[in-house]
């Protein structure tokens, strides 16, 4: 039995207890405001393939030189030079040429004679053998002497006609308008037959040549009209089309060459001018987000979006068309200028408190 001045100490310990018991229940409130981070809804109505940095080229170009060895001794044109067609570009020295411009004459004048005395020969043996004088034999091998003397005098004239040809190869001229965009040999160089000495470009049909990841490649739109602008005069601005594409990528940069085609340039875009090409086309709208952005449950995606007071959270079911390298393509479920909670999206509830970070407590 317990004494009665135990009895109140034991009671005043069990209401104190039974108060504090109870402290927690009374103190509990609204949730804590949590700080969020978020990003602005911005639907994306257009892509841009590149941009890329490319220059001018001509499509059609040639590599030119002469068809006859010797040495150089005059180049009439540099880099940049516009030429005329027939425009002397260089010469060899012709001391060479002309020697054996001399030797062929000096041939044929002995073919001639060779040639007229075979001839003279087999007709006064026809006539002798018309009176029994000489016999068919000797004039079978008047003839066969006037045949072999007849075709070195056609010899002889081939190479007097070469010769003379060879004359004219001591000097290149251009086979057409363009413009001088390699020089490949010196004066005083000594050159073989068909080595280049210039490189001669058609300026009328020139090009825009880019060098394009190859993996970008294959999502390049076929038939797609480019824009081109002059890295110098970025307002300067053409179209190009592609005209070729690089079967194979370059095996250390790993990009492929592309051609294309100048529209109707303006006179700026000169031959090695350094471009920018890129394209853009008009696509159905979507919303760019952080994959963080997206919550997935219940085999749904959703967002979490701040209320326009930026206030408070509330869940949204959203359609993600794709996902890559960290970002989801929304496609509905969105409008643009509202805020998506980029962070934090696992720990939220329906209609949580929340903080800007930009808000004042």
């Amino acid at each position: 039995m317990i004494r009665p001045m135990l009895r109140r100490p034991i009671l005043a310990l069990a209401a104190a207890l039974a108060l504090g018991g109870c402290k927690p229940e009374q103190e509990a409130g609204p949730p804590p405001v949590r700080p969020v981070l978020t990003v602005t809804a911005k639907p994306v109505a257009t892509e841009m393939f590149g941009p890329f940095a490319g220059f001018v080229a001509p499509r059609y170009q040639s590599e030119i030189g002469f068809q006859i060895a010797g040495r150089m001794v005059a180049r009439d044109v540099t880099v940049g030079d516009v030429v005329k067609k027939g425009q002397r570009l260089a010469a060899l020295d012709p001391v060479v040429p002309r020697f054996a411009l001399t030797r062929a004459e000096a041939d044929l004048a002995d073919a001639e004679a060779q040639a007229e005395n075979a001839s003279a020969t087999e007709s006064r043996r026809r006539k002798l053998l018309a009176g029994g004088n000489v016999t068919q034999a000797q004039l079978d091998s008047a003839v066969a002497s006037r045949d072999t003397a007849q075709a070195r005098l056609a010899q002889a004239q081939a190479s007097l006609q070469k010769a003379r040809d060879q004359i004219g190869y001591t000097e290149l001229h251009a086979d057409f308008d363009g413009v001088v965009t390699v020089r490949s040999a010196e004066v005083g160089q000594v050159l073989s037959a068909g080595q280049a000495v210039l490189t001669l470009a058609r300026p009328e049909e020139r090009e825009a040549v880019v060098d394009i990841p190859e993996d970008l490649v294959g999502a390049m739109p076929k038939d797609a009209v480019f824009t081109v602008a002059l890295q110098s005069a970025p307002d300067v601005t053409a179209t190009a089309r592609v005209r070729e594409t690089a079967p194979f990528a370059d095996r250390i940069t790993r990009t492929r060459r592309i051609r294309m085609t100048l529209l109707a340039p303006s006179p700026a875009f000169r031959l090695g001018s350094t471009l920018t090409v890129s394209l853009s086309r008009r696509v159905a709208p979507y919303f760019p987000l952080p994959s963080a952005a997206i919550l997935t449950a219940e085999n749904r995606d959703f967002v979490w979006l701040v209320d326009a007071a930026g206030k408070a959270v509330s869940r949204r079911a959203v359609t993600v068309a794709k996902r890559d390298a960290g970002r989801a393509t929304v496609t509905d479920g969105l409008t643009a200028g509202e805020r998506v909670v980029v962070a934090g999206i696992h720990s939220l509830s329906e209609g949580q408190a929340v903080r800007l970070p930009d808000a004042t407590p």
